[in-house]
């Protein structure tokens, strides 16, 4: 089985990009999903001065269990069209200990917002970004208006032709981690 590491890059208890998230590695067969809350670490705000002193140990944790995995099931939240800066400092952090963190490993994408777009923005710099860092992305997937597409009590899209199109990235992904 391989190893696949899953994680929003929210901050936020109440994370829809999380729910999508449980959504999403409930679909994958045949697999070790490990699921990760970073805001459960204590990663604090990136500088040169603190990086000088020393990586902290749960940038260093979280920078194993990627080394570790297979693959990755990253969902990104978007703030004023982009990443979160909570996000983007974890990304800072990691970029510290090895420039290519993400080296060879596959990435399943994703991303929701209450908005038309879905995320589209912080999606589109992610696409850019992890490809200089080492990473693939093997597929993406966009739930735009997620409180009219999907059910919270249920933890399933309401919506049947983003379900469509859900299942079709996950095979997708599945298909090419298998390789």
């Amino acid at each position: 089985m391989k190893k696949i590491l899953a994680f929003a890059g929210s901050n936020s208890p109440t994370s829809i990009n999380h729910q999508l998230l449980l959504n999403v590695t409930a679909r994958i067969p045949e697999s070790s999903v490990e699921m990760l809350e970073l805001r459960e670490l204590g990663i604090p705000f990136y500088s040169i001065v603190r990086e000088k002193e020393e990586i902290p140990q749960d940038v260093k944790f979280l920078y194993e269990k990627i080394v570790e995995s297979a693959a990755l099931i990253i969902a990104v939240n978007e703030y004023n069209s982009n990443v979160s800066g909570f996000f983007k400092n974890v990304l800072d952090w990691l970029s510290r200990i090895e420039r290519k963190f993400l080296q060879d490993k596959k990435i399943l994408l994703i991303s929701t917002s209450p908005g038309k777009r879905g995320g589209a923005a912080a999606l589109n710099y992610c696409r850019e970004q992890f490809p200089r860092f080492g990473g693939q992305i093997v597929e993406n997937f966009s739930l735009p208006q997620f409180y009219e597409n999907f059910d919270s009590e249920k933890g399933e899209i309401s919506n049947e032709i983003f379900e469509m199109g859900v299942n079709e990235v996950v095979t997708t992904f599945s298909q090419e981690i298998k390789a």
